[in-house]
């Protein structure tokens, strides 16, 4: 029987070069368990992503980090791709809108390059996780212990190394959303 997510909602944080299957992969995911994704972003209007190198298919974005909270959501998603990720992090915006998910203990689940802007929201520390190969030592330095598998789940912190592990990716975050706030995730606000 698939997992139900319904009246949940997640907001999926990205921008422009996010990587195209890390994001809609996820989302549809959500949407087939019965849940809502939401793309919150830095500016409205219409976000890019990139396959690889190549541009990619657009996505509307429903809501800016402006108007966003974490109290509205029951999850987070921060796919990677080479370019949303570093903007991303550079933004206290988005870096206190992750923050403010770990600090009401809420699923997070981030894949590839995500994790970056979790390194500089300052959350990662103390955490078991994986990531694209290339950031794993940006993780260790920050204080996670990195793993190479292809999805590890920290006390409701979902992570994935690339779009092969999108399968494994998916499921542990539909089942993660049902069991809903941890209780005894280790980071506090």
């Amino acid at each position: 029987m698939t997992q139900r997510i319904e009246g949940k909602r997640v907001a999926i944080l990205a921008t422009d070069g996010f990587e195209e299957s890390e994001l809609f992969q996820p989302k549809e995911a959500i949407e087939q368990a019965g849940g809502e994704a939401v793309i919150v972003s830095l500016k409205s209007g219409e976000i890019e992503a990139n396959r690889h190198r190549e541009k990619g298919k657009s996505i509307g974005v429903d809501t800016t980090l402006d108007s966003a909270s974490a109290s509205d959501f029951d999850a987070l998603v921060v796919p990677g791709g080479l370019f949303s990720p570093d903007a991303l992090r550079n933004e206290e915006s988005a870096r206190n809108f992750v923050h403010e998910f770990f600090a009401q203990k809420k699923p997070v689940a981030s894949i590839c390059h995500g994790p970056q802007v979790l390194i500089d929201a300052d959350v990662v520390s103390g955490r078991t996780m994986t990531a694209i190969a290339n950031i794993r030592t940006d993780l260790a330095n920050a204080g996670a212990k990195v793993v190479d598998e292809e999805v590890v789940v920290d006390q409701g912190l979902i992570t994935s190394r690339s779009p092969k592990d999108l399968n494994a990716f998916c499921a542990k975050l539909v089942e993660e959303i049902c069991e809903g706030k941890h209780a005894a995730r280790a980071q506090s606000a």
